[in-house]
């Protein structure tokens, strides 16, 4: 294990390997906005990493942003403070993940740039007063498999075990009702890939500024429609997901429209270690996002808070044409910027007697913004597998910090996928009001992929 920050002392790991606790007493809760951000990061700075001072809530006056336009970059006169390559990657063993190192070492052509680190996070005043109020009530039911009390804001911004760290994760902030285009696109060996077009929504019913607790939601946490547009062989598939909040009760309900039988039918496929939508075997549905759906298949460990290396500020990956972006091997890594941060470590390791194809999973979690950053995955015999990355950037038009593309390596196959690009599509709105939850039935989806 590496080094800690000092506010992950023994003491508060050796809590961590005892039961969960949730909520906080008040004079913990007090913190939130004094020595802690809003949402529970550390506000102080040390060393290459600095305070907190408020990031970006509104558009920074040194860009000219247009509605519906890319974002500019409020950084871009940053220069690269050191280059990691595989001939230095030693000189940086602290704060490289075991992913990162094995991508240095596998690939001579991976690089990692590193700039400033641009503590940016922000978000809305209600998102910090509902975390606050949950921070004293928030609580893990269902044996860790569901929460309890909390809504809007991140349920557990003072965290006492590994599982509400990605319950963090989970019901992160990301916007009440969002539509988007993304692409994803399975990259061969040699560079070769076929982008897929996917047209998506979603209700965070967890972000639902009209809910006063987590049991107003009739155990819904998400409504979700992701519609594959192109290419044609592809086109006209629907897949429609009604995420449950304590999986205990009732684990996720899915639905999928195929064209070819032009029947909806139920898809628990949807879910855990089988193949991922449109990730052409590279990735499992639970994977998409970090990490999404019930942790109830692992025993989840704190391994502590640590200086990490992560995708960070990503406004000029974002902005590149998927013909720079995407390369043989892995992505452009000249595009992508990589930032010092202080990360939450956690580990996943399969419980006795369950399957998966990921025996143990290790995942940093940015403390900014409670989203995964970078994750190892193993496989059965215990040898890394695959390495995922989350880029991230403060999206100062909405405000949310959130993901953006993110990448699947595959060090068995020599391969990748990535997936969530919208690179050349229009901008994520959200702030779709005009989407109603009576929407998210199966006959819709069959209306949807008529062709």
């Amino acid at each position: 294990m590496k080094k800690m920050t000092a506010l992950v002392s023994m003491v508060a790991v050796s809590a961590f390997a005892t039961a969960a606790m949730a909520a906080v007493p008040a004079e913990q809760a007090n913190r939130l906005g004094a020595d802690l951000t809003p949402v529970g990061a550390e506000k102080a700075g040390s060393g290459d990493i600095p305070a907190w001072t408020g990031g970006l809530p509104t558009v920074p006056s040194n860009v000219s942003y247009t509605p519906g336009d890319k974002l500019p970059n409020p950084f871009a006169s940053d220069a690269i403070k050191y280059t990691i390559t595989a001939g230095n990657m030693g000189q940086y063993d602290a704060i490289l993940s075991d992913g990162y190192k094995a991508m240095l070492t596998t690939y001579p052509s991976y690089k990692m740039n590193v700039y400033p680190s641009r503590r940016s996070c922000a978000f809305p005043d209600n998102v910090y007063a509902a975390t606050r109020s949950n921070a004293t009530i928030g609580e893990l039911v269902g044996g860790g498999n569901g929460v309890g009390k909390a809504i809007m804001g991140f349920p557990f911004p003072i965290p006492n075990s590994a599982l509400e760290i990605i319950w963090n994760h989970t019901l992160r902030f990301r916007s009440f009702k969002l539509t988007r285009q993304f692409t994803a696109a399975a990259v061969t060996r040699s560079g070769d890939y076929q982008l897929t077009t996917v047209q998506d929504e979603a209700i965070f019913q967890w972000s639902d500024p009209s809910k006063g607790a987590a049991e107003d939601l009739n155990n819904i946490s998400l409504y979700y429609i992701a519609n594959t547009v192109a290419p044609a062989r592809s086109a006209g598939s629907v897949i429609l997901v009604h995420e449950t909040l304590d999986r205990s009760l009732e684990p996720r309900k899915a639905w999928q429209y195929s064209p070819g039988t032009r029947r909806v039918r139920r898809a628990p496929n949807i879910s855990y270690d089988n193949p991922g939508t449109n990730s052409d075997g590279l990735s499992t549905s639970d994977a998409f996002d970090g990490y999404n759906g019930a942790p109830d298949r692992y025993d989840w460990t704190v391994l502590g808070k640590q200086e990490r290396l992560i995708a960070f500020n990503n406004y000029d990956a974002e902005a590149a044409p998927y013909a720079e972006f995407i390369t043989p091997l892995h992505l452009n890594q000249d595009k992508i910027r990589y930032e010092l941060a202080r990360a939450w470590v956690i580990e996943a390791k399969l419980k006795p007697g369950n399957r998966h194809v990921y025996g143990r999973r290790v995942k940093a979690i940015n403390e900014d913004n409670w989203t995964i950053s970078e994750s190892d995955l193993y496989d059965g015999r215990g040898e890394l597998w695959r390495v995922q990355e989350l880029q991230q950037l403060q999206r100062y038009n909405v405000p949310l910090c959130g993901s953006a593309a993110e990448v699947v390596y595959d060090l068995q196959a020599g391969r990748y996928l990535s997936l969530a690009m919208t690179n050349e599509e229009p901008q994520n709105n959200y702030f779709a009001d005009e989407l109603d939850a009576n929407r998210y039935t199966p006959a819709s989806i069959r209306q949807l992929g008529v062709r």
